[in-house]
């Protein structure tokens, strides 16, 4: 066997579905273990609505993370599309990492994941995740009370936000990962087309902006992506609401706030393509976009019929 040969004969690949609930910090942590920024972090909760994967090596092995919505009791259709999508990612895992806010405790959603995992297969790891905000003796009392309720094969203790611990962990996660062939080319850190990420980059910039003021029911999507000779890009991005007035709240007065939100987006969508960004917004009024199968399609959630 040539080293060539060799090397691929050592090499190891797997899936790990990170799930919790909302706020538990799961982007922070992918961001962290892959290294750059592949997907979209806020204070709102329940931001991240599709399947983002991310991709890291660690010695041998490559682990493909695969971050997922927040679970949480759904009462609306793109709830539970979401929910949906969150539980097809952990069934389809070679390891499932339950993060848990380690301030928030073992609440009532933490409880709600954990009977539903019980009837998931795949290895279980537990992430306690916000330890520098909470003293360790009650950490480890946490720790021993979700174990209590079901069996996790490690547990480990982080902050995602300082990247304590972020270490440790990809390298035990490493070790889980099944022999085989590597997926993906090495220096490739995400599965997402470019133009969902930069879509989900506006969408962070919304929320950021708008916390306070708009409500879930908006979407961005990317029409157009068109490559310049000068190795510019001239993105062209919709952005939907339900309501005039939440079209008035994007906008802003004089069109202030849509040009903020196309400042920062513009910066971060130029960085995650390495090219210079032209970016040009526009906000329609689409009252039933939340019952629509094509706009799920186009956030990569399955439409739930009822």
């Amino acid at each position: 066997m040539n080293e060539p040969e060799a090397a691929e004969a050592q090499r190891r690949c797997g899936f790990v579905a990170l799930i919790g609930a909302p706020n538990a910090g799961k982007s922070t942590l992918l961001n962290q273990l892959v290294g750059a920024k592949i997907s979209i972090v806020s204070r709102k909760v329940q931001t991240t609505r599709m399947l983002v994967r991310g991709i890291a090596l660690e010695g041998e092995a490559q682990i493909v993370f695969v971050d997922t919505p927040g679970i949480f009791a759904p009462r609306r259709r793109l709830d539970r599309a979401m929910v949906a999508s969150a539980w097809g990612g952990a069934a389809d895992a070679d390891v499932v990492a339950l993060l848990v806010d380690a301030r928030k405790g073992l609440d009532g959603d933490v409880s709600e994941i954990l009977r539903a995992l019980e009837n998931v297969k795949a290895k279980r790891v537990l992430i306690l995740n916000k330890i520098d905000l909470v003293a360790r003796p009650a950490l480890l009392e946490l720790a021993a009370a979700v174990n209590d309720r079901l069996g996790f094969a490690e547990t480990f203790m982080i902050s995602a936000a300082t990247g304590d611990g972020v270490a440790t962990l990809k390298e035990h996660l490493a070790a889980m990962m099944p022999a085989g062939p590597w997926l993906y080319p090495e220096d490739q850190i995400s599965e997402a087309p470019i133009r969902a990420l930069a879509a989900e980059i506006t969408r962070e910039k919304i929320f950021e902006r708008l916390h306070d003021e708009l409500p879930y029911q908006s979407t961005v999507e990317t029409q157009s992506w068109e490559e310049r000779p000068d190795g510019s890009a001239r993105v062209e991005q919709t952005i939907y609401v339900t309501r005039e007035a939440h079209r008035k709240i994007v906008l802003g007065e004089g069109g202030r706030t849509i040009k903020a939100i196309g400042t920062a987006a513009r910066k971060e969508i130029a960085e995650a393509a390495e090219q210079t960004i032209h970016l040009f917004l526009f906000v329609k009024v689409r009252e039933n976009w939340v019952d629509d199968p094509e706009r799920y399609r186009a956030m990569g959630l399955d439409f739930p019929k009822n």
